[in-house]
Parts: C-alpha cells; sequence; structure tokens
C-alpha cells in the first residue's frame, strides 16, 4: 500500500508504508518446518571448494579431506528415503567408519560453512537430508512430537545440527534420545557445538563436552578438530552508531518491504509467537527499522532475541534502528553468565546487519 507521507518540516512524497512485525502472527505447518530444514539463505552457495584453509592451520585443510570422503561415502546409503540403511550397518561405530562427524573448533575458523558444504556435497536429494539448529530441531519436537520427528527423519540419509546447545541438560537429553533412535534407523549425523557455561576459555575446544553430554552416542562420532584464530581473540567488532528515530522512520518508509516497529513492542510480540516460527515472521523481509533500542530487560526476552537475531542473520536481512547501539543490548550479568556466548554471538550478528543498513538511509 502506497502513501504520501510527510515527517514535520518535510515535503510530502510517494512511499510505500511499510510492515509492522508486531501485526503479523504466522502459522507454521509441521512440514514446513521440515522442508526448511535445510542451509539457510547465506549458506546457500558454499562448497568446499569455496573454503579457504588458513595455510598456517593444516588441520583446516585435513577437515576439507575427510568432510568431502564423509559426503562421497553417504552415496552408498539407501536412497529411497524408507527402512533401514546398510551404509554404516555393516560395522556399527567402526572407528573407519562412524555414523557421525563432530567439528571441533572455536570461534570464526568455518565450521558452519564446512557443515553446509557436508550437506551440499553429500548425494541425495534435499528431501533425504536435514540442517538445522539445535533450537529449530527442538522446535521440530515441539511441533511434530518425539515419535512423529523420530519417524519423519529416520528416513534421511544425513542431519546436520549446527550449534548443538551443551548448556540446556533438558534439551541436550532430548536431541541425544532423538539421535539414537535415528543411529538406529541408520541416519549419518554432523554436528557442531556451543561451549559450556564457564569454559570459554581462549583456544579451548568443546569436544570432551559434547561427547561426554550425548553418552552413549560419543562412540559413533569422530571429533574432527579445526584449529585456527578464535573469534574473540578479534574481539566483538563496534557497534554502528543508531540513527534517529526521524532517520529511521523515513528509511522504512522509502525501503519497499521494510518492517517498522517500536523495540519494546516487538520484544513484547517475540513473547507470543513460537522461536519456530520467527523464521516466517520474516518471510519476504527487505529490511528491518527498530525505533527506541534499549537495553532487553530480562533472560527469557533476551533469549527470544538470540533467536530472531539468528533468523535475520541467515536470510541477510539488513536491521536499521535508533536509540541504544546493538553493543549495549544485554547487561553485564548477561554477558557474563552462563547464556553469554549466545549473546555474543548476537551482538555480533546484529552489528553485521546494522552496517548492512547503512546504504538505506539518505545521505
Amino acid at each position: 500500500m502506497s502513501s504520501s507521507t510527510a515527517l514535520p518540516g518535510q515535503s510530502p512524497i510517494a512511499e510505500t508504508a511499510p510492515l509492522s512485525l508486531c501485526a503479523l502472527e504466522p502459522r507454521v505447518p509441521a512440514d514446513r518446518l521440515v522442508a526448511e530444514m535445510v542451509p539457510p539463505p547465506r549458506f546457500d552457495s558454499v562448497r568446499f571448494d569455496t573454503y579457504v584453509p588458513d595455510p598456517k592451520q593444516p588441520s583446516q585443510t585435513e577437515a576439507v579431506g575427510v568432510l568431502s570422503g564423509f559426503a562421497a561415502g553417504l552415496g552408498g546409503a539407501h536412497a529411497s528415503g524408507s527402512g533401514k540403511r546398510k551404509w554404516f550397518s555393516r560395522k556399527p561405530a567402526a572407528p573407519s567408519a562412524p555414523l557421525g562427524v563432530y567439528l571441533d573448533g572455536g570461534y570464526g575458523v568455518g565450521k558452519t560453512h564446512l557443515l553446509a558444504s557436508l550437506w551440499h556435497a553429500t548425494p541425495a536429494a534435499p528431501s533425504l537430508k536435514a540442517f538445522g539448529t539445535f533450537v529449530e530441531l527442538t522446535n521440530l519436537v515441539g511441533a511434530l512430537g518425539f515419535q512423529q520427528t523420530v519417524q519423519t527423519l529416520s528416513g534421511h540419509r544425513l542431519l546436520c545440527i549446527d550449534e548443538f546447545e551443551l548448556d540446556d541438560p533438558g534439551d541436550t537429553v532430548l536431541v541425544s534420545s532423538l539421535l539414537s533412535r535415528l543411529v538406529e534407523a541408520g541416519v549419518a549425523l554432523a554436528a557442531t557445538s556451543n561451549t559450556l557455561p564457564g569454559k570459554l576459555g581462549e583456544g579451548r575446544f568443546a569436544a570432551a563436552d559434547f561427547l561426554r553430554e550425548i553418552q552413549g552416542l560419543s562412540a559413533h562420532f569422530r571429533p574432527l578438530r579445526i584449529d585456527g584464530e578464535d573469534y574473540r581473540h578479534r574481539g566483538l567488532p563496534e557497534a554502528p552508531a543508531p540513527y534517529s528515530d526521524e532517520q529511521v522512520t523515513r528509511a522504512a518508509y522509502a525501503t519497499e518491504g521494510a518492517s517498522l516497529d517500536d523495540f519494546p513492542s516487538l520484544l513484547d510480540h517475540l513473547a507470543r509467537v513460537h522461536p519456530s516460527r520467527y523464521g516466517a515472521l520474516t518471510d519476504g523481509l527487505r529490511a528491518v527499522c527498530l525505533t527506541d533500542v534499549r537495553p532487553v530487560p530480562d533472560q527469557s526476552t533476551a533469549l527470544r532475541l538470540v533467536v530472531l537475531a539468528d533468523r535475520l542473520y541467515d536470510r541477510e536481512v539488513p536491521v536499521l534502528a535508533s536509540g541504544l547501539p546493538f553493543d549495549r543490548l544485554f547487561s553485564e550479568e548477561m554477558l557474563n553468565g552462563g547464556y553469554r556466548k549466545k549473546y555474543f554471538r548476537a551482538i555480533s550478528r546484529l552489528t553485521a546487519l546494522a552496517r548492512d543498513a547503512k546504504g538505506l538511509v539518505a545521505q
């Protein structure tokens, strides 16, 4: 819908009224949740040959070779998507043919790039491969129920799980139980994970924690260490200075497909929308414009914002904002607590999207 809009002191021009995320309450069918378990748009075009290993880190080159071989080996799996798989079952848990691979490395070494490349390289139809974050997988179980999720994913050749969350014991047990059932069905697994609370020391890797948390599944995973510069060594990028309310509003009206919302109202709205629907909430968005950004009031709200930030980042949706810069969203208590890695990731991603939004503001 177009309208003639003028802010105080400005001449009216024909512009498109922005959307409001607060007005949207998407309903996402369970089959869409399954169909959307593919690498996000940001990783649509990544492949093993687009990963550029650091010549000073031979483990990166080795990882590409191991994962390429892992993908090629999956070509012998049952292709119809039904019944038991035979590729690994001949030698269960054999070290030479593990049913899963765990990418173990610090921030910024390209684990998600490699995980998505594995998905792309596996010789199977997209409907026989699944890729999602740990949160998306738990959301799928919430939408379908445990048994239906087992039945649905047992027909797959490969399941890739990015950011396996070691800081949530309940969900870890749930997903470990799910993976046990999928292993029995012959589904190959690949995963990355976060680090446990209190164990974010420089240079630290998470393989021991991951294998311990999944307990009986550990024998099915080959840890594949990927060395490289820890993202935290570079520090969080400084968030760009926020714009004024007027600049953000003008940009929202001038940008086709943009949304415009008051930040506190958006946070309230997220509490009424299940996180599994946040992807659908961003369908078709060209930009997100937010006014009155202020500190997030509590941890539940903060964790919902993290999920939204991930979905916006995956879809490369720029974020233009007024109020406080994004590096002041979370309190010191939050940044020093058990979920701090999530909050640092959200700051980093929202900061990147804020930089992407610079071109939306008229010079």
